[in-house]
């Protein structure tokens, strides 16, 4: 198969026909064979219902019905689960997204060679202030903290090679960060395309204000499991090892002082208690490491989410 199209929804029963309609279109005057995977991140209008009418309409166009919201994330992991194209293309359901970008962003994966292609809106039709503003500065923090150079990580639009998306794990808020996931798990051709972005024709937005401060939270997370999520006593003993010693030569400095002087007074100087308290820090951190180990080692439910129905998806 050419090409799967993952589309992750929730209440977008207006946008799908017409969506769906677009994609069959770009992708048959390119003869290109597919498949439409939509996610229905439990949806409280009648979107599964639109779905199960296209997908009998349609059988390249399947479905997968959370049992309750799970967000975005959730649902390109299980999207990804689903998918049997050679190249998979993500896109958001409220219709800012153009498919007539697939045919290229297909092109830069299978002659380019590109892992990950991410869409670029250069030009966005979000109001500056709520949106493209925060945007800018945490794109900005996310391309310094990664090292990968792109304007715009949290665009729906990209494009991945399918061993990308079977080797990668999206859970929590992470889709924001897929191409940091998958430079850490040695995907490191990561290529941008500026991409068309659309006024929004249907419904209304699904994200808050709480997305830009839960997006640098996340970004923190990501760095630290990027970097430390298979080895954590690398950081918490590194961290934990360095405040002890600190600690235990100040203490050892003031029990000598007191030996070689019987008035100084041990207990009443500030140097004392940070010098137990630095060494109780330096102790729970070592300790924090070894939990952090046995977590990782023996975390097997992190992706577990109930799917109440699926349509032509074994």
């Amino acid at each position: 198969m050419d090409v799967s199209v993952v589309v992750p929804l929730f209440n977008e029963e207006e946008s799908l026909p017409e969506l769906c309609a677009w994609i069959e279109r770009v992708v048959n005057a390119n003869n290109l064979s597919y498949e439409i995977v939509l996610i229905d991140d439990g949806s409280s209008d009648d979107s599964w219902q639109v779905i199960e009418h296209l997908s009998a309409t349609n059988p390249n166009i399947k479905g997968i019905k959370f049992q309750r919201n799970y967000g975005k994330s959730a649902a390109l992991n299980e999207g990804f689960k689903a998918v049997k194209g050679d190249v998979i293309i993500t896109m958001d359901a409220d219709m800012q997204d153009s498919p007539d970008e697939i045919p290229e962003l297909r092109r830069m994966i299978i002659e380019d060679n590109y892992d990950l292609v991410s869409g670029w809106k250069k030009k966005r039709f979000d109001n500056k202030l709520t949106k493209n503003i925060p945007s800018k500065i945490f794109n900005a923090a996310a391309r310094r903290t990664s090292g990968i150079y792109l304007h715009d990580f949290n665009c729906g639009l990209k494009s991945y090679k399918k061993k990308v998306v079977k080797g990668i794990e999206v859970y929590g808020e992470m889709h924001r960060y897929i191409p940091v996931i998958a430079k850490w798990a040695g995907f490191k051709k990561i290529g941008e395309k500026v991409v068309e972005h659309r006024a929004r024709k249907y419904g209304t937005t699904k994200f808050g204000w709480e997305r830009f401060i839960n997006g640098f939270l996340d970004l923190a997370t990501i760095t630290f499991v990027g970097k430390f999520g298979k080895r954590p006593m690398h950081f918490f003993g590194l961290y934990g090892t360095l405040s002890f010693i600190a600690g235990a030569c100040m203490f050892i400095y003031l029990v000598i002082a007191k030996l070689l002087s019987t008035e100084f007074a041990l207990t009443n100087r500030p140097s004392f208690y940070i010098a137990l308290a630095t060494m109780l820090i330096g102790l729970q951190l070592f300790l924090a490491g070894f939990v952090a180990e046995l977590i990782a080692r023996n975390s097997t439910e992190r992706n577990s989410y109930l799917v109440e129905k699926k349509i032509g998806i074994v």
